[in-house]
C-alpha cells in the first residue's frame, strides 16, 4: 500500500507543477494579447495569429456568456486572467494538500 501511495504522490507532484507552469504561461499569453490589442499589430504576423488562436476560444466563450464590454473596452482578457490565476491557486493548493495527505497516510 505504501508503494502505491508513493507512486501516486510521485505522479501527482509533477502533474501539479506542469499545470502550474501551463496556467502561468497562459496568463502571460493573455496579457500579451491584451497589450497587442492597443497597438493593432499586423493580423498576418504568425506570432499574432498564434496568440489569437490560443486565446480566442476562451475570450469568445467569455464574451458570449457574459457582457464584458464597456463602450469600446473589452474586459474579457482581464476576467480570463483572473479566472486562470484563481484556477492556478486552487490547483496548487489541491495538489499540495493531496501530496501532504499521501505522505501523512504513508507513515
Amino acid at each position: 500500500m505504501i508503494v502505491l501511495q508513493d507512486l501516486l504522490r510521485a505522479f501527482l507532484e509533477p502533474v501539479g507543477i506542469i499545470l502550474h507552469y501551463v496556467l502561468g504561461a497562459y496568463i502571460w499569453i493573455l496579457i500579451i494579447r491584451a497589450l497587442l490589442s492597443w497597438v493593432s499589430p499586423d493580423p498576418y504576423n504568425p506570432i499574432v495569429r498564434g496568440l489569437y488562436s490560443i486565446t480566442e476560444p476562451v475570450l469568445s466563450f467569455l464574451r458570449r456568456k457574459f457582457p464584458l464590454m464597456a463602450g469600446s473596452i473589452d474586459f474579457s482578457p482581464m476576467v480570463a486572467v483572473l479566472i486562470a490565476w484563481f484556477l492556478q491557486m486552487v490547483l496548487d493548493r489541491l495538489f499540495h494538500s493531496v501530496s501532504t495527505w499521501l505522505s501523512f497516510v504513508a507513515r
